[in-house]
């Protein structure tokens, strides 16, 4: 009888270390999975933190980016309207004065303004040995103003201009008082220059002055048809 007492106790006892084997294995196999699934939630917990402060670094940056763009833009718009604009006109009847024109606007940066006659010149006309030559009847007639051709041109904007024409007669040529007589010239700063083989510029520049009533007029210059881009520049650089 105890014989079977202690074969059923070791039965029984077997059964409880199984079953609490197989409890401790479940036990295990669940904090398993639960560490698992924690870490998957943590994970993607981060992984969502990332992508939102990437989202607002990149719209962050974005922001950065156009209050840049914007603040450069409004500097170079103050710039432009702090150093104001710069502008040659001039007249050339045998392109010489064009020439120079175009050497001091390439020097400055500016923009050019050709004066062209109604009525272009001919080589007859330009004859200064011919008493009766039209250039001749304009150049003794100081109340002579010859018709403009070319478009009017707007100088708002312009703070500064540079305005050239051969000398005919010791003086400008008189389409160049019907040019400033046709403006107003107030807020800008007037720079005469002129062309010849061998005048002086005389009093030209003081009869446009004269004759314009608006503007700061500065003392003029003379070139000749071969004066070279560094004489030029030497002489607006001395201007300033």
């Amino acid at each position: 009888m105890k014989r079977k007492i202690s074969v059923l106790a070791a039965v029984l006892l077997a059964f409880g270390l199984a079953a609490c084997g197989n409890n401790n294995s479940q036990v295990s196999a669940d904090a398993t999975q639960n560490m698992q699934i924690e870490s998957s939630v943590e994970t993607e917990n981060t992984n969502n933190t990332e992508e939102a402060e990437q989202t607002v670094t990149s719209e962050d940056a974005s922001n950065a980016t156009d209050e840049m763009v914007e603040d450069t833009s409004s500097e170079a718009t103050e710039s432009s309207e702090e150093d104001g604009g710069t502008l040659v006109v001039y007249f050339s009847a045998t392109g010489t004065t064009k020439g120079v024109a175009e050497k001091i606007a390439g020097i400055t940066g500016a923009d050019t303004y050709e004066i062209k006659a109604a009525q272009e010149y001919t080589d007859a006309d330009l004859n200064w040995n011919d008493s009766s030559s039209r250039s001749t009847k304009e150049q003794n007639d100081s109340s002579a103003r010859p018709e403009i051709g070319s478009d009017a041109v707007s100088l708002d904007g312009y703070t500064t201009i540079y305005i050239g024409y051969p000398i005919w007669w010791g003086e400008e040529p008189r389409i160049m008082d019907t040019f400033v007589e046709s403006y107003s010239f107030d807020g800008i700063t007037m720079i005469p220059f002129c062309t010849s083989s061998s005048s002086g510029i005389g009093r030209s520049g003081q009869n446009l002055a004269d004759n314009a009533g608006t503007g700061t007029w500065l003392d003029g210059k003379r070139f000749g048809a071969g004066t070279s881009e560094d004489e030029i520049r030497s002489w607006i650089e001395g201007l300033q």
